[in-house]
């Protein structure tokens, strides 16, 4: 998974490197037909080429440079009291993402694997071996046996009591950090709302100043209202696509543990059984 993880960040990084480049070679090749047509103007006529050449020294920027650019040039119209908070909730957001994919990585292990080696340590070497072999191993399942194997001598009873309680405690731990997604998948479309909302009345405050409706103040004003909307809205999204992706892993990992909790408890009961 670490090493799917790593192909798919570098082919990200691979993709937004040919997408910028193609957008800066077909933004050059633009220019160039459009400084082309430019000169041919000034040629045929003097006058249209200067009303052109007054016209090109103010470009549209968020055509003529990057996405970055264009998020940015969008960011601040938006308004930075009300677009920075829904920033803080992508930022804040992805860390816990970033966190919990972490965490669920080093918490996945072979669970066959560990299995079968803490049924052979059991045969060969005792209770004690296969402890420090759980002991050994990272993840919430070989902590778990390692809880059933502690308790090994207690009886069978015990050791199930034990698996069942401290198996509920490693799951809650997979579920750590989640609501905090949760809660920022919620929040950032909320902000967004709200900043729409006010820049809303805003733009109806500077109708009653001019005292016309005219078409330019009202598009303006709900256009930089809706950005704050747009931007939440994005942030929820992307924020939703990585919370039902842990969860995912999270019942994977929950499945697995319990299918192998099972497994355990049958090879005690042989192993007390060859004694």
């Amino acid at each position: 998974m670490k090493k799917l993880i790593a192909l798919l960040t570098v082919f990200g990084f691979l993709t937004f490197g040919i997408a910028n480049n193609a957008f800066a070679q077909k933004q050059q090749k633009a220019d160039e037909a459009a400084a082309t047509e430019q000169v041919a103007e000034e040629v045929a006529e003097a006058p249209a080429a200067a009303a052109q050449a007054e016209l090109s020294e103010d470009p549209d920027d968020s055509i003529n440079q990057g996405l970055h650019y264009t998020l940015k040039d969008k960011f601040i119209q938006g308004g930075a009291v009300w677009m920075t908070p829904v920033l803080i909730c992508l930022i804040l957001g992805l860390a816990f993402v970033i966190e919990r994919i972490f965490y669920l990585n080093l918490s996945s292990v072979n669970s066959k694997k560990l299995l079968d080696k803490v049924e052979n340590t059991l045969k060969t070497k005792g209770v004690d071996a296969a402890k420090e072999l759980c002991r050994d191993t990272k993840g919430p399942l070989a902590a778990v046996f390692f809880q059933g194997l502690d308790r090994y001598d207690e009886g069978l009873e015990s050791v199930e009591k034990s698996l069942t309680s401290y198996g509920a405690v490693q799951m809650a731990k997979l579920e750590n950090n989640m609501t905090w997604i949760s809660l920022f998948i919620a929040l950032a479309p909320s902000l967004g709302f709200l900043g729409t909302v006010i820049g809303m009345v805003q733009a109806f405050d500077d109708i009653e100043r001019a005292g016309d409706i005219s078409p330019t103040i009202v598009a303006g004003g709900m256009k930089v209202a809706l950005l704050t909307t747009v931007f939440g809205l994005i942030t929820a999204m992307i924020l939703q696509v990585f919370y039902n992706y842990l969860l995912t892993r999270i019942d994977a990992i929950v499945n697995d543990m319990e299918d192998a909790t099972i497994s355990f408890m049958d090879i005690l009961v042989k192993n007390k059984e060859n004694k």
